[in-house]
């Protein structure tokens, strides 16, 4: 993991600043699969599923959902990013639970819209999902 480019940030659940790894920026030369080469050689990793049954989290090429964790003198910060279109955000969280409550409420906007395939009969919030779909697909590792 290359550590060279860190940025300064405060977690989204505690408001704590943290120097944490930054997510490659669009540079608008191609699409979203050259914007996911970029992540090659740092601490980010692309989030291709999300639930039980691996619905998908984004819509290749244009949604595409990123990982990333690190540890700092507090502890350890787990992110989360996004390439919208060509747009990108990133969010941290001091827990791994704030982290997938965030992804699941942002997985579960692309599938209520329609953007993105996910469960069939989804409920009116993310919140109301089970918690089997409110996490990781366990057949993808980090």
């Amino acid at each position: 993991m290359s550590t060279a480019t860190m940025t300064r940030t405060v977690t989204d659940d505690n408001a704590e600043a943290v120097v944490v790894p930054a997510l490659p920026a669009d540079d608008r030369a191609g699409d979203g699969y050259d914007w996911m080469d970029t992540l090659e050689g740092t601490a980010w990793s692309v989030l291709p599923a999300w639930g039980s049954e691996g619905w998908d989290a984004g819509s290749w090429s244009y949604i595409i959902f990123a990982v990333a964790r690190t540890r700092d003198s507090n502890g350890e910060l787990f992110g989360y990013g996004t390439f919208v279109e060509g747009d990108t955000a990133t969010y941290w969280f001091r827990t791994q639970d704030a982290c997938f409550e965030a992804i699941t409420a942002a997985v579960f906007f692309h599938w209520a819209s329609g953007q993105s395939d996910g469960p069939d009969h989804l409920p009116a919030t993310a919140a109301e999902l089970p918690a089997q779909d409110r996490k990781p697909y366990p057949g993808w590792t980090d």
